[in-house]
């Protein structure tokens, strides 16, 4: 291996990695971080937005002051209930409530006022929606992990062979496309139906943007490798693969997620 074969392996790696916590960080099942100001002193709480397995889910919020107290409000999302209050239950430093367990998929709008002797404050100014799902075991989360890990890094090691002209195009986007199917499509039904009871709820059973864009960057690279297994010198397809993908990659994570259809379950 050349210095120049290491060097695009270690631009992969890294570009995966950034791609990984890009979608981590800006979906909508990560964790806000809201502030606000109660009697001159500032608040700062990471509010969850998903929570998995039983029971309710917890909303930590650090005390501001002695004096200080609060209330969590909260309904099913989206559906029109009327908003259930209650007040937040001291607990050491911190005022705590509690969301009511739903089913998987299932989701819950809330909101968090504090109250200070300057009159109440509310954190954040709009609601944050959290969602239910089932305890995934780390024998799943893991594969899936490594192998969507691992299927960006050749994407993006690929992509680099086929600007450079390399020779190693072929077998490149031969690994991508077994990583993608394995890591997505395979460990990643899995994976779906343990979080929200079902294999897959991508088209042509639902909407659910990480299964449709799993499908979509599949059947690019399937017909890169078809296209290069013709034509072992034509890299167009692999570049034209590799670019569409990190642009489905752009996009963060579990956007369109599993949403439970309230109207169609038991109130």
């Amino acid at each position: 291996m050349n210095n120049r074969s290491v060097f695009h392996w270690v631009v992969a790696f890294v570009i995966a990695a950034v791609l990984l916590v890009f979608q981590r960080m800006t979906g909508p099942t990560y964790p806000l971080r809201a502030k606000a100001t109660v009697d001159g002193r500032e608040v700062s709480a990471r509010l969850p937005r998903t929570h998995a397995g039983q029971g309710d889910a917890t909303i930590t919020i650090p005390r501001p002051d002695p004096a200080a107290t609060g209330t969590i409000e909260f309904r099913r999302f989206p559906t029109s209930d009327d908003w259930t209050r209650r007040p937040l239950a001291l607990e050491g430093d911190n005022l705590v409530g509690h969301l009511p367990h739903q089913p998987p998929a299932g989701k819950v709008a809330y909101k968090i006022t504090l109250q200070g002797s300057g009159g109440p404050v509310a954190l954040p100014p709009r609601a944050v929606v959290l969602r239910f799902r089932g305890d995934v075991p780390a024998a799943i989360v893991i594969p899936h992990i490594l192998g969507m890990v691992l299927a960006m890094m050749l994407a993006v090691r690929a992509g680099l062979e086929a600007l450079v002209r390399g020779r190693a195009v072929f077998p490149l986007a031969v690994g991508t496309t077994i990583a993608m199917v394995v890591g997505g499509l395979i460990a990643g039904a899995i994976m779906q139906k343990a979080a929200f009871g079902s294999y897959w709820t991508g088209v042509p059973f639902g909407y659910d943007l990480t299964d449709n864009k799993t499908l979509i960057a599949v059947v690019l690279w399937l017909v890169a490798v078809w296209r290069t297994a013709i034509n072992k010198t034509s890299r167009g397809w692999v570049l034209a693969a590799f670019l569409l993908t990190l642009a489905i990659w752009l996009i963060p994570h579990s956007v369109l997620g599993s949403e439970l259809d309230y109207t169609q379950a038991p109130p």
